[in-house]
């Protein structure tokens, strides 16, 4: 189906390119990012002021509704990031299309899983006993 004649250059490229995803990854990749810019420094901010503190007052902090949401919103954004970046990394440089595809399929599910863990340690710390 061939494009329409009147679309211009930036209509052209504002579209879906020959991946068909390409620009929804790239913008994903790029909101991610952003929200890991405020995430890390209330994550540096958090460490910092928690050096030196024991068990008890690292639950006690986690108790609190903020930190236990922010924390689990900086884990989302972390593994989501990092499943986002590899991705890109395994279709420039792994040729063979079985290999990449399972490759991808991989750090897909290693970072669900990563993540997945550090939300229940999260929730297990905030609502446990």
């Amino acid at each position: 189906m061939a494009e329409p004649p009147l679309r211009s250059p930036l209509g052209r490229a504002l579209g879906l390119g020959s991946a068909k995803e390409g620009v929804e990854h790239w913008w994903r990749q790029r909101v991610t990012a952003i929200a890991l810019v405020p995430l890390g420094l209330w994550f540096v901010a958090a460490v910092i002021g928690l050096a030196g503190a024991d068990r008890i007052a690292l639950v006690a902090w986690l108790h609190h509704p903020l930190p236990a949401v922010t924390f689990v919103l900086l884990l989302i954004a972390t593994f989501w990031h990092a499943a986002l970046g590899l991705q890109v990394v395994i279709e420039d440089y792994v040729h063979s299309e079985a290999l990449k595809l399972g490759t991808i399929v991989v750090v897909r599910l290693l970072c669900f899983a990563l993540a997945a863990l550090g939300i229940f340690a999260v929730l297990e710390l905030a609502l446990g006993a």
